[in-house]
């Protein structure tokens, strides 16, 4: 078999076994026929299934290295990325074709300093949150169900997979949630009266009957509502509102913490609030507000 025959097998699994996204196909193919056709030039002979099992880490390092040049050099974060769909191929090659690599363990990736979260203000996140309900199109079940959930965001610090991971037997909200996050990790989370609320007004307009150990969050048609349908409609609402399109529903989430920093709050609470393993993690929100208080300088004092 040939390494490309092993990559269409490859991508074949992620469309149908994992479900993975036609983005996701996209850059893991990309990176994975770029990969295949630099060991080919490298090696001067085409390249099969038994040479994949080969490639040593000089091989991969050279790889990377032709990566950061020519007219379009990739960035850390990109041959980061480039690097992970490899090893996920590699790691498919072994599981499923018989054809382990040790030498992908000998190589690390350039080191990627994570990005200042981007949240938005505060009058934006509750524009976000009021939105929905000026679109005519939209039954009004469908609009109380979309400001529930974006205010769970906001109000609650939560992920998107946390949100709707709620059950129907989880509502009434009480005045903290149990929320299980990231690495099967546990956390309270006190709940606001305009979260309860906003909740209460979906479960009163929600036409569907739903069993105590069915999601809380229903689609159109009432199936589970997908995270898919939550990220396209914020990206439906930043645009009526002129948002930048960092304005996302995990910005809703770094708003929730940078917010609560502005106001006071302490690290080591946002941190327990927010599921972080690390504090390091949390720091990052305090870049953000200091950018935030120069601004407001620079903006307000007469000799900036």
């Amino acid at each position: 078999m040939t390494a490309e025959g092993a990559l269409a097998l490859w991508l074949e699994h992620l469309a149908k076994e994992r479900r993975a996204s036609p983005r996701t196909l996209e850059a893991y193919g990309f990176a994975g026929r770029r990969y295949i056709a630099f060991l080919g030039q490298y090696r001067g002979e085409e390249i099969d299934l038994q040479a994949m099992g080969g490639v040593s880490a000089g091989e991969i390092r050279a790889w990377l290295a032709h990566l950061r040049q020519g007219e379009r050099p990739l960035s850390p974060r990109s041959l980061s990325q480039a690097l992970s769909a490899i090893r996920t191929f590699h790691g498919y090659l072994d599981r499923r074709l018989d054809t382990p690599n040790a030498a992908l363990a000998l190589v690390r990736g350039p080191k990627v300093r994570p990005g200042a979260p981007r949240p938005v203000t505060e009058d934006q996140a509750l524009g976000m949150i009021a939105e929905p309900a000026l679109d005519p199109d939209r039954d009004g079940w469908e609009v109380a169900r979309d400001q529930a959930v974006l205010t769970l965001l906001y109000g609650c610090g939560l992920r998107i997979s946390e949100a709707l991971s709620l059950k129907r037997s989880d509502a009434p909200i009480p005045d903290t949630l149990r929320i299980t996050g990231k690495g099967s990790k546990t956390r309270m989370v006190p709940v606001l009266p305009a979260v309860r609320e906003a909740i209460d007004e979906y479960l009163k307009a929600v036409p569907f009957g739903l069993d105590a150990d069915q999601p809380l969050f229903r689609a159109k048609r009432g199936g589970a509502l997908s995270p898919r349908h939550v990220q396209a409609t914020v990206q439906l609402l930043r645009g009526r509102l002129g948002l930048p399109a960092s304005a996302t529903p995990h910005a809703l989430r770094h708003s929730f913490a940078t917010h609560l920093l502005g106001a006071g709050a302490d690290l080591r609470s946002i941190q327990e609030l927010l599921g972080h393993a690390s504090l390091s993690t949390t720091q990052r929100y305090t870049e953000v507000d200091a950018a935030a208080l120069l601004g407001a300088y620079a903006k307000a004092h007469p000799h900036a």
